[in-house]
C-alpha cells in the first residue's frame, strides 16, 4: 500500500476525531478499497465501529436506477432505512472515487434534482456530525484532469497531505479582514461586479476538517443581499455534465436571469430545483496554493488560490449568525471566478485581494 494512503487516512480519522466507541460511517467507491481498509485498521485501533456502504451519487447502479424510476415514474421519497443508518451514526467520512465520471451524463437533470430533494433530510442529518468529504484518486479523475495517474496522484496528495497548521495560520488572515465586514463586493473584468451583505454572519477557516483538501475561507451571503451579475468562468462538473460559461444576475438576492454556453438546461433545472437554489447560500475564497491548476474537481478547484467560489442552494449552518436567515436548499452547487487577472475583491470599501494577490502576501498593490 502507498503508505501515503496510511497518512490520508489518519487524517480522515483526525478530521471526524474518530473515538473510542464510535459508530462510524463511511460511504466510498470500490476504487476506493484501500483507503477503506486503511480506515478500518485505524478503527480497529481506536475502538471504532466501522461500516462501509457505497455512495447514493456515482456509479453504474444508481444511474441505472435513476433511469428505471423515472421510466416508471416513480415519485422520490426520503428512504427512512438510510436515514435510520446516518441517524445512528457517530461520525461519517465520504470519498469521492470515480470509476466513471460521466455515469450520470444520460439521466435527465430534473431526475436528479428530484432525487436530491428527496435526500435532502439524509444529508442535513450528517450535517449535524462529524464528517469529512475527501478524494481517493483514480485513474478516471486523472483522466478528467487531462493528467497522467503518477502525477494525479501526486497533484490530489501535495494538496491533501500538507501542514496544515502553517496553512490555518495563512488563511486566518483573510479570516480576521471578512469576520467584523458587512460589505463584500467581488469585480473581475466586464462579466463579474456583484455585492452582498455578510453582516453578523461567521466566518470559516477550512484546512483539515470537514474538506480534505481544505484550503479556504468561507462564509455565507444574507440571502436577499445579493446584487448583481457574476460569470463564472471556470467549468461547473456536475453529474457526468459539464456547464460552461454560467452567467447569473441577481436581483434583491434571486437569480432574476441565467444562461450558460453548454448545458443551460441542467442549470436551469439546479436553479428550479426549490425556492432555495435561486438564492446564493456561501461565498468562498481560495487558498490552497498547494493545489494550482483546474480539474473539473471541484473539492480541489474551489481551493484553488486566486479564485473565489460562490454556491447556489444551501447554506451551513456553521456560517449562518444569530438572528440571520439561512438559506435552505436541496442544492448547492459551487461555481468558479478567476481573479488571477483585472479582478478585485473589496470588503467594506477596500481592497483585499488584487489579481489574486492578497493584502498580507508580497507583491500586492492595490
Amino acid at each position: 500500500m502507498d503508505p501515503r494512503i496510511r497518512e490520508h487516512a489518519q487524517l480522515i480519522a483526525d478530521a471526524v476525531d474518530l473515538s473510542d466507541g464510535d459508530d462510524f460511517l463511511i460511504k466510498s467507491e470500490p476504487a476506493a478499497e484501500e483507503l477503506v481498509v486503511a480506515l478500518y485498521e485505524i478503527a480497529g485501533d481506536r475502538g471504532a465501529h466501522p461500516v462501509s456502504i457505497r455512495t447514493n451519487r456515482s456509479g453504474r447502479a444508481i444511474r441505472n436506477y435513476l433511469q428505471a424510476a423515472d421510466a416508471a415514474d416513480v415519485d422520490f421519497e426520503t428512504p427512512a432505512h438510510e436515514q435510520a443508518l446516518v441517524e445512528a451514526a457517530d461520525c461519517h467520512a465520504v470519498i469521492r472515487a470515480h470509476e466513471n465520471v460521466t455515469e450520470l451524463e444520460d439521466v435527465p437533470p430534473e431526475v436528479n434534482s428530484d432525487y436530491e430533494k428527496a435526500h435532502q433530510p439524509i444529508l442535513n442529518e450528517r450535517l449535524t456530525d462529524r464528517w469529512t468529504l475527501t478524494q481517493h484518486p483514480t485513474p478516471a479523475d486523472a483522466q478528467l484532469a487531462e493528467m497522467s495517474f503518477e502525477a494525479y496522484q501526486n497533484f490530489v496528495y501535495d494538496a491533501i497531505l500538507k501542514d496544515w497548521d502553517e496553512q490555518r495560520e495563512f488563511q486566518a488572515q483573510m479570516v480576521d479582514i471578512l469576520e467584523e465586514a458587512s460589505e463584500v463586493r467581488i469585480k473581475s473584468g466586464d462579466t463579474t461586479d456583484v455585492t452582498m451583505s455578510v453582516a453578523g454572519n461567521h466566518v470559516l477557516n477550512d484546512t483539515d476538517s470537514h474538506n480534505l483538501p481544505g484550503g479556504e475561507v468561507f462564509t455565507a451571503p444574507l440571502p436577499d443581499s445579493v446584487e448583481g451579475e457574476v460569470l463564472f468562468d471556470k467549468p461547473v462538473y456536475r453529474r457526468g455534465r459539464e456547464i460552461t460559461d454560467a452567467r447569473l444576475v441577481f436581483e434583491d438576492g434571486e437569480v432574476v436571469e441565467h444562461s450558460a454556453s453548454k448545458n443551460e438546461d441542467l442549470l436551469t433545472s439546479i436553479l428550479d430545483t426549490d425556492e432555495g437554489a435561486r438564492r446564493l447560500g456561501e461565498l468562498g475564497i481560495g487558498m490552497n496554493r498547494d493545489i494550482d491548476r483546474f480539474t473539473y474537481n471541484m473539492l480541489f478547484d474551489e481551493k484553488m488560490g486566486d479564485t473565489v467560489h460562490m454556491a447556489v442552494g444551501r447554506a451551513y449552518e456553521d456560517n449562518v449568525g444569530e438572528g440571520n436567515e439561512q438559506n435552505e436548499s436541496a442544492q448547492h452547487v459551487d461555481m468558479i471566478v478567476d481573479m488571477s487577472e483585472d479582478s478585485f475583491i473589496e470588503v467594506d470599501g477596500e481592497v483585499v485581494q488584487e489579481d489574486g494577490t492578497f493584502v498580507f502576501e508580497e507583491g500586492f498593490e492595490a
